[in-house]
C-alpha cells in the first residue's frame, strides 16, 4: 500500500462518498486522510462513516487518518421577507438584532458581538462577498449600512467582517457537543474554524488535551496578525482559502499561502492547502488547467497535503477528483525542478541538537542515495523534523503509538507503520531492515538511514543516526 508520492491527499466525506464501498475506492485511489465536515450531517451519519473507515483500515492494514472539522461560529443573516431580498447599489439598508422575516429596513442579524464591535466605515460582506455594505450609522440594536455592491441575499447567507475582531469563542455550543462526540469516536485530528487569536487555541486545547491533534484553520485576517503564536500552539494548520479569500484581497491569497507553508515548515507543523482546488470537478470529469496549476503550486510550495471539499463530498466525480489530485502530485514531484524549488523555500533550522540530527539524517540519506529514511518516533516529532528538509528518499515512520501512526498520514513523505517499540540498538537495526523490505522500500544490498532517540521511549529526543545496509 505504498504511495509513490510525498504530498498527501485529504478528502471530505459526504453524500457522494459515505458508503463503505466508495470509501474503499477513494482510499485505493489515493486518499490518506478523510475529513468529516460537522457543518453537515448528523452524529449518526458521522459515526457510520468513522466505523467504515476503521473497518477499512483493518482490511488494508494501513493507518488512515480521520479529521473532524468543526463548524465554528459562522455568522449568518436570519430569515428575510419572502426568503430573498434584492439589495440595490447606493441604497441604505438596516440590520437588526431581533426579529425575523424582515425587509430591507429590518434584516435580521442575530449576533450581538457584531453590534458591539462594528464602527462606521467598516464593511460587511454577504454571501462570500457577492454583496457588500458599508456601515454608515449605529442605533439601539440596529446597524444602518450603505449598499456598495448590490445583489440578492437569501435566508441564512454567511456574513464576513474583514478587519473586525469579534468577541467570539471559537467553539459554539454545537461545536462543543460535536467535539465531545468526535473525541469519543476517536478522531485523529480536530480542525478549529475561524481562529482569530492564540487564546482560541488554548481554549480548544483545554477540551481536547492529547486525545487528538489540534488543527487551526487560517481563514480570518485577524489570525494573520498573530500567526506565529497560533502556529506554535497548534499541531497542524489548514490554509482555508475560502473565507480567507473573502476577507483579504484575492491577489494577496497566493502570497499568504506561501508564507504560511514556509512558517509551518519552520515550526515543524503539517500544513494543508484547502478549498476549491479542483472545484470544477464537482460537475465535470476533469479540472480546468488553472485548477491543476493551483494544486501543483501548493505541491511546489512544499505543502504537506492538499484537500478536496465539495469535489469528493457532493460532486459527481469523487474518484476521478482523487485520482486527478494523485496524478498532479506525482507529476510535480517527478519534475526536474521540483526539489530545487522546494529546497529554495526551505526555512532555517532551529539551532538545537534534535533539529540538527534530523537535518543531517536527511542530508546523509540523499548523499548515499538511500532507499528510505527510517525514523523511530513516539509522538511523530522525529519524522516531522526529517520531513521539514523535504528529502528525496521516502520516510518510513515506525511508531508503537497507533494514534501517532494515524496522525502521520498528514505528514509529507511519511509512510507510517504501527509496530512494537524497540528496546536496544541491535533491535532497532534489525527492525529497520525488516520493515524497509516488508513495506516495499528496499531490497537486499540497499542502504537505509535510521534516526532515533536514545535512550528509547524518550519522546522528542532525536540524537542518533545509523546507516544500515540491507
Amino acid at each position: 500500500m505504498r504511495r509513490h508520492r510525498h504530498a498527501k491527499i485529504v478528502a471530505t466525506v459526504g453524500p457522494a462518498s459515505n458508503t463503505p464501498e466508495m470509501l474503499r475506492t477513494l482510499f485505493l485511489a489515493g486518499v490518506d486522510t478523510f475529513r468529516l465536515n460537522f457543518s453537515h450531517g448528523t452524529h449518526d451519519d458521522h459515526a457510520k462513516v468513522h466505523a467504515a473507515i476503521r473497518a477499512l483500515e483493518q482490511e488494508v492494514g494501513r493507518p488512515i487518518g480521520i479529521l473532524q472539522d468543526l463548524q465554528g461560529p459562522k455568522i449568518r443573516i436570519g430569515t428575510v421577507a419572502g426568503g430573498r431580498l434584492e439589495l440595490v447599489t447606493g441604497e441604505t439598508v438596516r440590520f437588526v438584532r431581533e426579529g425575523s422575516d424582515g425587509g430591507k429596513d429590518a434584516i435580521p442579524l442575530h449576533h450581538p458581538e457584531i453590534f458591539a464591535a462594528v464602527v462606521p466605515g467598516q464593511e460587511l460582506l454577504i454571501d462570500d462577498g457577492r454583496v457588500r455594505v458599508r456601515v454608515s450609522g449605529l442605533g439601539a440594536g440596529a446597524i444602518e449600512a450603505l449598499v456598495v455592491t448590490g445583489g440578492p441575499i437569501s435566508n441564512r447567507k454567511g456574513v464576513n467582517l474583514p478587519g473586525t475582531l469579534l468577541d467570539l469563542s471559537p467553539l459554539t455550543e454545537k461545536d462543543r457537543a460535536d467535539l465531545a462526540f468526535g473525541l469519543e469516536l476517536g478522531v485523529d485530528w480536530v480542525a478549529l474554524s475561524f481562529v482569530q487569536k492564540p487564546s482560541d487555541i488554548i481554549e480548544a486545547r483545554a477540551l481536547i488535551g492529547d486525545r487528538a491533534g489540534l488543527m487551526s484553520k487560517i481563514e480570518k485576517p485577524q489570525a494573520l496578525e498573530r500567526i506565529e503564536d497560533i502556529v506554535r500552539l497548534s499541531d497542524a494548520v489548514m490554509v482555508a482559502r475560502g473565507d480567507l479569500g473573502v476577507e483579504i484581497p484575492h491577489e494577496d491569497v497566493p502570497g499568504r499561502q506561501k508564507e504560511l507553508i514556509r512558517l509551518c515548515r519552520h515550526l515543524v507543523k503539517p500544513v494543508i492547502v484547502a478549498t476549491q482546488m479542483l472545484d470544477s470537478m464537482v460537475t465535470a470529469p476533469a479540472p480546468t488547467r488553472a485548477e491543476a496549476s493551483d494544486v501543483a503550486t501548493a505541491v511546489y510550495d512544499g505543502a504537506d497535503a492538499v484537500m478536496l471539499s465539495a469535489e469528493s463530498a457532493a460532486g459527481k466525480y469523487p474518484v476521478e477528483a482523487v485520482s486527478m489530485m494523485d496524478r498532479i502530485i506525482r507529476s510535480v514531484e517527478g519534475h526536474k525542478l521540483y526539489y530545487s524549488i522546494v529546497a529554495a523555500s526551505e526555512p532555517e533550522t532551529e539551532e538545537t541538537a534534535p533539529h540538527a540530527v534530523a537535518t543531517a539524517t536527511a542530508t546523509l540519506a540523499e548523499a548515499v542515495h538511500a532507499s528510505a529514511i527510517i525514523t523511530y518516533t513516539e509522538s511523530g516529532t522525529t519524522a516531522a523534523r526529517v520531513a521539514r528538509k523535504r528529502p528525496q528518499p521516502p520516510i518510513l515512520a515506525l511508531t508503537p503509538n497507533l494514534a501517532t501512526s494515524r496522525r502521520l498520514s498528514l505528514l509529507w513523505g511519511a509512510h507510517s507503520v504501527h509496530t512494537e517499540d524497540v528496546d536496544s540498538y541491535e533491535e532497532m537495526t534489525a527492525k529497520a531492515a525488516h520493515y524497509a523490505q516488508a513495506e516495499g522500500f528496499a531490497k537486499p544490498n540497499d542502504i537505509v538511514v535510521a534516526a532515533a532517540g536514545i535512550p528509547f521511549h524518550a519522546p522528542g529526543n532525536t540524537n542518533n543516526i545509523r546507516l544500515i545496509q540491507i
